[in-house]
């Protein structure tokens, strides 16, 4: 028979809401934390993809409740950023109006999920009372600096301090620059001059640096918003650009970030893209002199991890960040010409394939060869990802060293013959490769011109985003000096403005009026009164979605609290994430804002947990079919799949994709229903293949831009929200990507009917009070052990395997009877709360089915399994032995040895050694 789920789940939903069963408060259980990673409200609402990790999440939450935890599981929205932003410009609607719509939407699909969300602790990063706080957040990373020796951030003050006193030749701090200078230096220093200083030590900090420019958007990228040299949203072309940009001195906590990882309980690939990331490795820092000094600056600090390689050098190479890039030609004609380059806009995607450098005019001394001098080029080549600031080129050996020496005619010099002995050396001749490393190193530390290094690949992470839609950040310029907004002004509201459009490299804050701050009486005004005296220019720019992300998962403690971010009673209770559940893509970028952040935080005192999260699990995808047709590059036309390869005029193609609700049988497109979806397609030319034309499919990522995504609402309109939780678990491991199948649906709804005729007979509830059989008792608790073991490592799929076959063993049995069916509602109650919920009060109970504890395994139940063990004697078989599956080992060794059969064999034969291999053989030695 079949329930009504419309019914029941609707009905059930309501109780919850109304109720307040999933609001969490601190209390005297133990805690336990889950977290999804947070969504942003996109117009396009959840896709079944988006379900799996919510549902995930929920079936933890639930069934951590019913183990005794108090759970906190709340959700929120990532409502600041680009995809917010865009989504409003195509729609002509305000953002803070389109992220409202959205997140209704989205809360009413979770709802309808049946996920246990504590809704009270919503947040939205986009509403003041939330970015309030990232902006102190914000003011403090300013106004901190980073002590290496005691390995944390302190405030700016404690360095000034040590500057009145001794300089910084005393300080071992992260910084920009190596100023040095005494007490007295810089008491003589100038206002602006020792805010110039500062600012190199601070961990928020402005410099002009190579960023990710994509004018389709209007802003500057990370580089995980970045795939294949474009634009992960939209696919625009992306550009190298030099901009003055705000950072954040992330490479400072390098070490700590990569420490904190073994504090992390998650998977090995996981952690391998987090150390890949940061990107530590041990190698040689080697300083070459300057032949024109810039300024008091003589040398350059270069990092290899192949010393043994010096006497192949042929050039150096600057990438156009690095921070003499634009100072090194000083001397010579060559300024203006490096000027130009380092300023020059140009795409990755072309810099991945084709070498582009100028020389500077400008040369080091070869450490190793009396007034040899190696030339000083400039080039983005070798730092497509902004990790390599400086490379030293040894094109004898390397390939990407000796393409560029080919391009720009440099000597290529070879260091080491086919037997790996060096031959290019007076004093390392001969010397195989290690040999020759070790020794140079040798050298370089007994000159004191270098020695062995600590690198770090992570970079300092840029702050700064040319869009409207972001957190103000709170500085203003006092003749050009960053100054923070007095802490008890924050919220900087973000303005309201008519055009959010980006302008061309600028933010579209600089459109807004009333945007300068009256530092005499603490408050905005009218960009028309700014004088540089009272009135100073607020900063246009506005914070990465990042900034909010980083430590939401904090606020959601202490969601409602208006005098600080978070209260330390409340810290200390729900301390850090328990679990931490989201897709792999934010693996690297966002795990590493938000350990950073939490570090940060952690330094300054206000919260005491090094690592934010601890354990982290990785949800796998749901790949869906999408299809995609050949377009001719530069042409209107398209030509059928089968085409692609035959000799025809047409040679580059690209692939656009189409709505499979346009694909017929065996791949072909519906060419005119296409040409109504596509307006901008109308009057494209066809080429077709006998007669029809053909699109390729291929399984992968759903995605709105494949036109491949399946919509959650049809999937519970159609079959129920318990069918779609149980499907989506039962399709495979968690962490595992897996084909979405809708015709295997059924499969789960049949199982959800039987489960419901369990308890019915003829549509009436039934259930008896009579005592169950052995049988039956043994049946439920060997699946309570299984479905407990299979549950706490998250083996869902498995776990609803086991719950399809006590259900069927029950039917068999025709098995009704209340101590086995009220502990069984309670197992699938995790995985399908509707008719758990439903079967539950029918049983009688009046409180929801979270309140009770989960199902007690008793062992008495269980079948006892007996092993057969052969008894061998030097080799031979002598007799067979039953144990049961419980006995320990030692047990089993004393019975044998101890068994009247071994000591008749034995008999005067001394024992040498009794060899047990457990559930196999034993195997008695003697002499």
């Amino acid at each position: 028979m079949e329930y009504n789920f419309r019914e029941i789940e609707k009905r059930w939903q309501i109780y919850w809401k109304k109720n307040h069963v999933f609001h969490t408060k601190e209390n005297k259980k133990r805690k336990y934390y889950i977290l999804n990673m947070f969504p942003y409200p996109s117009g396009t609402g959840l896709h079944v993809g988006h379900c799996l990790g919510y549902i995930t999440s929920d079936i933890y939450a639930r069934y951590k409740r019913t183990k005794g935890y108090n759970v906190l599981n709340p959700i929120g929205f990532d409502s600041f950023g680009l995809p917010a932003e865009q989504y409003a410009i195509q729609t002509g609607k305000h953002p803070s109006n389109t992220i409202i719509e959205n997140s209704h939407r989205y809360k009413k699909q979770m709802n309808k999920i049946g996920l246990s969300f504590d809704w009270n602790r919503k947040l939205y990063t986009s509403h003041s009372d939330y970015y309030r706080w990232t902006q102190w957040m914000f003011i403090q990373i300013f106004h901190s600096w980073y002590d290496k020796n005691t390995e944390k951030a302190k405030p700016i003050n404690l360095l000034i301090k040590e500057f009145n006193k001794n300089g910084n030749n005393f300080i071992n701090a992260s910084c920009t620059s190596n100023y040095k200078f005494d007490s007295k230096t810089w008491n003589l220093l100038s206002l602006h001059e020792k805010e110039s200083i500062l600012l190199d030590y601070r961990l928020a900090f402005l410099a002009k640096n190579t960023v990710n420019w994509c004018p389709d958007l209007g802003t500057v990228l990370a580089n995980d918003e970045i795939k294949n040299g474009k634009s992960e949203r939209g696919g625009f072309p992306v550009y190298k650009k030099k901009m003055l940009q705000w950072h954040i001195r992330i490479s400072a906590y390098a070490e700590r970030l990569m420490k904190g990882l073994n504090l992390i309980e998650t998977s090995p690939s996981l952690k391998k893209l987090q150390s890949n990331w940061i990107g530590k490795s041990i190698g040689t820092s080697i300083f070459f002199k300057i032949i024109y000094p810039i300024g008091k600056i003589n040398h350059i600090e270069l990092f290899t991890y192949h010393p043994e390689m010096i006497f192949g050098m042929t050039f150096i190479i600057l990438s156009t960040d690095h921070p003499l890039s634009d100072k090194i030609s000083y001397h010579s004609s060559h300024y203006q010409n490096v000027l130009t380059y380092t300023s020059q806009v140009f795409s990755i995607e072309e810099n991945t394939k084709n070498i582009s450098g100028i020389f500077t005019g400008n040369y080091v001394f070869h450490p190793f060869i009396r007034n040899k001098r190696i030339p000083i080029y400039v080039s983005n080549f070798f730092s497509i990802n902004n990790h390599i600031q400086s490379f030293i080129g040894i094109p004898g050996y390397e390939e990407k060293s000796k393409k560029f020496a080919q391009k720009f005619g440099i000597e290529i010099i070879k260091i080491f013959d086919f037997n790996q002995k060096c031959i290019n050396s007076n004093f390392l001749n001969g010397l195989n490769r290690q040999q020759a490393k070790e020794k140079i190193i040798k050298i370089l530390i007994k000159n004191k011109i270098g020695g062995m290094k600590i690198n770090y690949k992570i970079r300092d992470a840029i702050f700064s985003r040319q869009r409207y839609w972001g957190e103000p950040i709170p500085i203003y310029f006092k003749n050009k000096i960053p100054k923070t907004i007095p802490v008890d002004k924050l919220p900087l509201f973000l303005p309201k403005i008519e055009n959010y459009h980006p302008i061309n490299g600028k933010s579209p804050l600089i459109r807004a009026k009333n945007w300068a701050w009256d530092e005499k009486n603490m408050k905005i005004v009218s960009n028309t009164i700014i004088d540089n005296k009272y009135i100073f220019p607020i900063e246009t720019n506005t914070m990465p979605s990042w900034a909010g992300s980083s430590w939401y998962f904090l606020r959601y403690m202490d969601v409602h609290n208006h005098q600080f971010f978070l209260d330390k009673k409340k810290e200390n209770y729900w301390k850090n994430v328990d679990l931490y559940i989201g897709g792999s893509e934010h693996s690297t970028g966002h795990l590493i804002y938000a350990r950073f952040w939490n570090k940060f935080l952690l330094d300054r005192g206000w919260i005491t947990s090094e690592e934010p999260f601890k354990k982290i699990l990785n949800q796998g995808m749901i790949l869906s079919y999408s299809a995609t047709i050949l377009k001719v590059i530069g042409e209107n036309t398209f030509i059928s799949y089968g085409l692609k390869n035959k000799k025809h005029a047409y040679s580059s193609f690209q692939e656009i994709y189409v709505d499979l609700s346009l694909i017929k049988k065996n791949n072909e497109l519906d060419i005119n229903r296409f040409k109504k979806l596509r307006p901008e397609f109308y009057s494209s030319i066809f080429i077709l293949e006998r007669g029809i034309f053909l699109c390729k499919k291929k399984l992968e990522k759903m995605s709105k831009s494949k036109y491949n995504v399946i919509n959650p609402d049809d999937i519970y309109e159609k079959y129920g929200s318990d069918v779609l939780r149980i499907y989506e678990m039962f399709l495979g491991p968690i962490n595992q990507s897996k084909p979405w199948d809708e015709k295997k649906i059924n499969g789960i709804k049949n199982f959800i009917n039987k489960f419901w005729g369990l308890f019915h007979k003829n549509e009436i509830f039934q259930i008896t009070e009579i005592h169950p059989t052995l049988q039956e008792f043994q049946i439920l608790h060997s699946t309570i052990k299984k479905i407990q073991n299979k549950m706490e490592s998250f083996s869902w799929n498995t776990s609803i395997s086991l719950l399809m076959i006590i259900t069927n063993q029950l039917i068999t049995l025709k098995c009704n009877k209340r101590k086995i069916l009220e502990p069984l509602v309670q197992l699938i109650a995790p995985f399908a709360p509707h008719i758990s919920e439903e079967l539950w009060y029918k049983l009688g109970k009046r409180k929801s089915i979270i309140y009770y504890d989960f199902p007690v395994f008793n062992s008495k139940y269980v079948m006892i399994k007996e092993i057969t063990y052969p008894i061998l004697f030097n080799g031979k078989l002598k007799f067979l032995e039953k144990f049961d599956n419980r006995t320990s080992i030692e047990e089993i060794k004393n019975k044998i040895l101890s068994h009247p059969k071994t000591k008749f064999f034995l008999k005067k034969k001394i024992l040498k050694k009794l060899i047990l291999i457990p559930k196999k053989v034993i195997n008695i030695l003697f002499q």
